[in-house]
C-alpha cells in the first residue's frame, strides 16, 4: 500500500468513505500485485505466477475461497459491486504480454496494449461506484490510455532498463533516436522531443475524457477528479522539466496534484 502514494494516485482517496476507500484499495492493491509478478519476479518464474493469480480469480468467480491474500482481499468488492472478472483477466492478459512483446510500432498499437493495462482499472472505478455506463466506458478508456503513456514517459529509462520500450517506434525514428538515446545520463533533445509529442497526445486524451467526470457526481465525481488530476499535474510536470525524463525522476508535487484536483472539480462540468 505504501506504494500508492509514490504514484498519481487520486489526493481525493483519503476524502472518500471508508467503504470506497478500501474497495478501491483491494482494486489497487490487486494491479499492483499483478504488475510486480510482471516486472520483478524471477524472469522464469513470471508466467507461471501470473497463471497462479488466474486460477485463483477463478476460484473467486467459482464460488471458492481463493488462496492468495490479494485476491481473497477482492471478494467483497466483486460481490458488493457486480465486478466481472473480464477487467481482472485483461490485467492479467496486459503482464503476460509484457513477457513477450517488448516494443510497439506505433501509437494505435500502444493504446492497444493501454486497452488491456489501464483501461480496465477505469472500469473496475466506474463499476465500485455503480456509475459504469457505455458512454463513460469510453470517456474512462481515453482517460485511462492517458494516465498510462503518461506513466510511460516519466518511466523511459527504467522501462528501457528492463528491456522494455513503449515510446512508438514510428516516433523515435521520426525524429532521428536511437536505442542508445534512452540509456542516456540525460535527455537528448531529439529523444525529448518524443517524449513531448507522447505527452501532449496524453494531455488531449485527457480533456476528451471531460464529459466522464462531468457526467458524474458525489463521490464518483470526486475520485475521478482526482486521477484526471494526477495525469493533468503530471503532464505539467512533464513541461517543466523540459520533457527531461533521464536526468531525474519526473513526478508532480502533491500541492500540484492537489492544485489540480480542485480545478477540475470546479471548471469540468
Amino acid at each position: 500500500m505504501s506504494k500508492a502514494g509514490q504514484e498519481n494516485f487520486p489526493v481525493a482517496l483519503r476524502m472518500l468513505p471508508a467503504g470506497y476507500r478500501n474497495h478501491l484499495m483491494a482494486v489497487y492493491a490487486f494491479a499492483r500485485h499483478v504488475d510486480d509478478l510482471g516486472d520483478e519476479a524471477e524472469p522464469g518464474d513470471r508466467s507461471r505466477l501470473l497463471d497462479d493469480v488466474e486460477t485463483d480469480l477463478d476460484r473467486l468467480y467459482d464460488g471458492s475461497v481463493p488462496r492468495l491474500p490479494v485476491v481473497r482481499a477482492l471478494a467483497r468488492t466483486v460481490r458488493e459491486c457486480s465486478i466481472p472478472a473480464e477487467p481482472f483477466r485483461r490485467l492479467l492478459e496486459a503482464n503476460r504480454r509484457d513477457q513477450t512483446v517488448t516494443r510497439y510500432r506505433t501509437f494505435d498499437d500502444l493504446l492497444d496494449y493501454c486497452a488491456l493495462s489501464a483501461n480496465p482499472v477505469g472500469h473496475i472505478v466506474l463499476r465500485v461506484f455503480g456509475a459504469a455506463e457505455p458512454a463513460r466506458l469510453t470517456w474512462s478508456d481515453q482517460i485511462c490510455s492517458a494516465l498510462q503513456i503518461l506513466e510511460h514517459c516519466q518511466d523511459v529509462g527504467e522501462d528501457h532498463a528492463r528491456g522494455r520500450i513503449y515510446l512508438p517506434e514510428q516516433d523515435l525514428r521520426r525524429f532521428g533516436c536511437a536505442e542508445s538515446d534512452l540509456a542516456a545520463p540525460s535527455t537528448p533533445e531529439r529523444l525529448r522531443r518524443v517524449v513531448a509529442l507522447q505527452t501532449a497526445r496524453a494531455a488531449e486524451m485527457l480533456r476528451e475524457g471531460r464529459p466522464l467526470v462531468a457526467s458524474l457526481s458525489g463521490h464518483a465525481r470526486l475520485a475521478v477528479a482526482g486521477y484526471v488530476a494526477g495525469g493533468l499535474a503530471t503532464v505539467t510536470a512533464l513541461e517543466r522539466a523540459a520533457h527531461d525524463v533521464l536526468g531525474r525522476p519526473v513526478r508532480p508535487r502533491r500541492d500540484h496534484r492537489l492544485a489540480a484536483w480542485l480545478r477540475v472539480l470546479a471548471t469540468w462540468r
